[in-house]
C-alpha cells in the first residue's frame, strides 16, 4: 500500500506543527473519523484522524465535515480528556504506521492530566485509542476489539493497552552495510528471494511500492558494483534522504486511473505526476475524494433505492395510463353498440348472451355481434353500454392529467438521482430533508429540529479565470435559494437543456467569454450529461427565470435563453479555485 512507515515518518515531522498547540474543539463526523481543531504556532489548524478500514490516514485538512446532532460516546470522552489540552508531543513508534499524540490538561480538580492518543493506521485493523500513560489502561477506542474477536489484543475501556504484534523487522534508518548484508544478502543468488521481497521482509516501514522503487533504482548500478552492492547503495541513499527530511512528495496516476503516492520519487511508475507541497496535501489528494465518495455512497444507499423504486412505479403507472388512454380513444364503439341495441330491442330478450344486428353506421351495413349480460334486461344492456361510453369519455381528461403528473414526478425523481450522484455529505442531508418536507419520507429523527426559514444553505462558489464569482447549487434546496433569493435580476443563470442539473449563476453583468465558458462547463459537469459530449447549456438573465405556482422544488421555467454546446472537462472544473471574495 502507499501509506507506509516512510510516509508516516514524513507525516510525523510535519505534525510537529501541533506541538505546543491547544485543542479547541473535537468532532466525530463519522464512525471512523475524528476532527481536532486547534490553535498552534500562530495559526488555526484542523487535524483529521481516520481509522477508516479502507482509507486510514492522519493529516491536516481543509475539508468541511458534517457533524451529527449528538456526539458519539468516543467523541464525548475525547472532549472530556483532551479539549483545552496542550499537545506536548507527536511521535512515531519506530517506523511503524503508529502515531502517538501526548496531551496535557488540568482536570476538573485542577490536577495535571496527561493522556496518550494512539493512532494505528493498519488497514482494516486501524484504530484510535485513548490511553492513560501512567496506568497503561485504555480509556476507550473508536473501534472496540472484544475477546471474541482477538484473544491477544483487547481494545475495551479498562483493558491494558497492548501494542500490535511485533513483526521482528529492523528499523531501516538504523541499517549499516553489515546489518543490511546480513538481513537481505544477495536477493538474486544468496537467498533466492527477489530484492523487493527481501526488503519488505527485513525492514519495517517499507511497503512493496517503496521496495520496488529501491530495486528499480539499483538496476542501473548492477553492472558496475554487483547486485547486492547496488541494492545497498540505493537503499542507503534513500534512507539518508528520509533521515535528512529530503522528501519527494509525489503521486503518480496511470492510464487506468490507479494512483500511488510516496515520499520518495516513484521513478519506476509511468503516468501523470503531481508534486505536493506537504504530506497532508498529498494524503488529501489521494484519500479525500475517495473516502468522501465511499461515505456518501453508504449514506445514500437507502435514498437511491427509494428513489429508483418510486421512479419505476411512475414509469409503470405511465404505461398503464397509456393503455387506458388508447382504450378511451375507442369509446365511440360502445356508444354505437348502445344505440344499435336500443334500435333492435325487439330482437333481444333477457338471458341472451349476444345479439346480431345490422350496423347501419357503416356504408356496407355489415352484421355486428354485440356481447350482452344475460342477467340484464335488453334496456339495461343498452344502458350498460352507454355508461361504459360515458365513463371512458370522461376518463380522457383525467388520464391526461394523471399522465402529466407522472411525467413531472419522473422528472423530479431524475433530478434527485442526479443530485445524489454529485452530492457531498451536507448535500445528502438537505436532499433527505427535502424528501421529508415533500412527504416522501417520514422524519425518523428522535429530536426533530425544524429548519429556520432564514437558514442559508452553503452553496459552492468558484472563481473564474477573469476573477468573477460563479455559484453552483448542488441540490434543490440550494438551487431554490440561489435562483430565487441570492441572485440578482441582472445576474446570468445557466442550466442544461432538457435534462436534470444544477442551477449555475454568474454574479454581475460584466464578464467575458472565458467566464461564460467556465460557467457552462460547471453546469454541464454537475448535470445528468456529465459523461456526455456536446451537452446543451441554456443561459439567460435571472429576471427571465421563474417558478410556477405549485411546482416541485428546484423546478423553474425560463425564456429569452441562448444555448451553448460544451463537453464537460473534469480537469477544468477541478482547476477552478474557490471564490475568496
Amino acid at each position: 500500500m502507499s501509506l507506509d512507515g516512510l510516509v508516516v515518518h514524513a507525516l510525523v515531522q510535519e505534525l510537529q506543527l501541533c506541538v505546543g498547540g491547544r485543542i479547541n474543539k473535537i468532532h466525530q463526523p463519522s464512525d471512523h473519523d475524528i476532527v481536532i481543531q486547534m490553535r498552534a504556532q500562530g495559526a488555526n489548524r484542523k487535524l483529521l484522524l481516520s481509522a477508516n478500514p479502507t482509507y486510514p490516514r492522519t493529516h491536516f485538512t481543509e475539508q468541511s465535515f458534517m457533524n451529527p446532532f449528538e456526539a458519539p460516546m468516543f467523541c464525548m470522552l475525547l472532549r472530556k480528556h483532551c479539549e483545552s489540552a496542550v499537545i506536548e508531543a507527536v511521535e512515531q513508534v519506530g517506523m511503524e504506521r503508529i502515531i502517538r499524540i501526548r496531551t496535557r490538561q488540568l482536570d476538573e480538580l485542577g490536577d495535571v492530566s496527561v493522556k496518550l492518543l494512539v493512532i494505528e493506521l493498519m488497514g482494516r485493523h486501524s484504530n484510535l485509542i485513548l490511553t492513560d500513560p501512567e496506568t497503561g489502561l485504555i480509556l476507550d477506542g473508536i473501534h472496540h476489539v472484544t475477546p471474541a474477536i482477538s484473544s491477544y489484543r483487547i481494545v475495551m475501556p479498562g483493558a491494558a493497552y497492548v501494542s500490535p504484534p511485533d513483526q521482528g523487522k529492523s528499523n531501516p534508518l538504523d541499517a549499516d552495510r553489515e546489518s543490511f548484508r546480513a538481513a537481505v544478502g544477495d536477493p538474486d543468488t544468496q537467498t533466492g528471494r527477489g530484492a523487493e521481497e527481501a526488503l519488505v521482509g527485513a525492514y519495517s516501514g517499507i511497503s512493496p511500492l517503496a521496495a520496488r522503487e529501491i530495486a528499480h533504482r539499483s538496476y542501473e548500478l548492477r553492472g558496475e558494483t554487483g547486485n547486492a552492492e547496488a541494492l545497498w547503495e540505493t537503499f542507503s541513499q534513500v534512507m539518508e534522504d528520509i533521515r535528512s527530511g529530503r522528501f519527494s512528495l509525489n503521486m503518480v496516476t496511470d492510464a487506468k486511473g490507479r494512483s500511488s503516492f510516496s515520499v520518495i520519487a516513484l521513478s519506476h511508475l509511468e503516468g501523470e505526476r503531481r508534486h505536493a507541497g506537504s504530506v497532508s496535501e498529498l494524503l488529501e489528494w489521494f484519500y479525500g475524494d475517495k473516502a468522501e465518495r465511499d461515505t456518501v455512497k453508504q449514506r445514500t444507499a437507502d435514498l437511491l433505492k427509494f428513489l429508483q423504486n418510486e421512479r419505476n412505479k411512475n414509469i409503470k403507472k405511465l404505461e398503464k395510463l397509456g393503455e387506458t388512454l388508447e382504450e378511451a380513444k375507442n369509446a365511440d364503439r360502445f356508444r354505437i353498440q348502445g344505440e344499435l341495441v336500443t334500435a333492435h330491442l325487439h330482437l333481444v330478450k333477457k338471458g341472451d348472451k349476444a345479439v346480431e344486428v345490422v350496423n347501419y353506421y357503416e356504408e356496407d351495413q355489415p352484421t355486428l355481434t354485440i356481447p350482452l349480460d344475460p342477467l340484464l334486461s335488453p334496456s339495461e344492456n343498452a344502458q350498460r353500454l352507454y355508461k361504459r361510453y360515458t365513463k371512458m369519455k370522461n376518463s380522457l381528461a383525467v388520464v391526461g392529467e394523471q399522465m402529466e403528473s407522472a411525467r413531472q414526478e419522473i422528472t423530479y425523481l431524475d433530478s434527485l438521482l442526479q443530485q445524489l450522484d454529485n452530492a457531498a455529505m451536507q448535500d445528502v442531508a438537505e436532499i433527505r430533508e427535502e424528501l421529508v418536507e415533500q412527504g416522501y419520507l417520514r422524519d425518523r429523527s428522535k429530536k426533530s429540529r425544524k429548519k429556520k426559514k432564514n437558514d442559508k444553505p452553503v452553496i459552492a462558489c468558484f472563481q473564474s479565470s477573469e476573477g468573477i464569482p460563479i455559484y453552483v447549487g448542488k441540490n434543490n434546496t440550494q438551487n431554490e435559494y440561489l435562483t430565487n433569493r441570492l441572485a440578482h435580476p441582472s445576474d446570468t443563470w445557466l442550466h442544461t437543456k432538457d435534462m436534470p442539473g444544477s442551477h449555475v449563476v454568474i454574479k454581475g453583468s460584466s464578464f467575458g467569454d472565458a467566464t461564460l465558458h467556465e460557467a457552462s462547463q460547471l453546469a454541464a459537469y454537475y448535470s445528468q450529461g456529465k459523461a456526455s459530449s456536446l451537452v446543451p447549456v441554456d443561459y439567460t438573465l435571472i429576471r427571465h427565470v421563474r417558478k410556477p405556482n405549485g411546482a416541485k422544488p428546484g423546478f423553474v421555467i425560463y425564456d429569452h435563453q441562448k444555448t451553448l454546446f460544451v463537453t464537460p472537462d473534469e480537469e477544468l472544473v477541478k482547476s477552478l479555485p474557490a471564490w475568496k471574495g
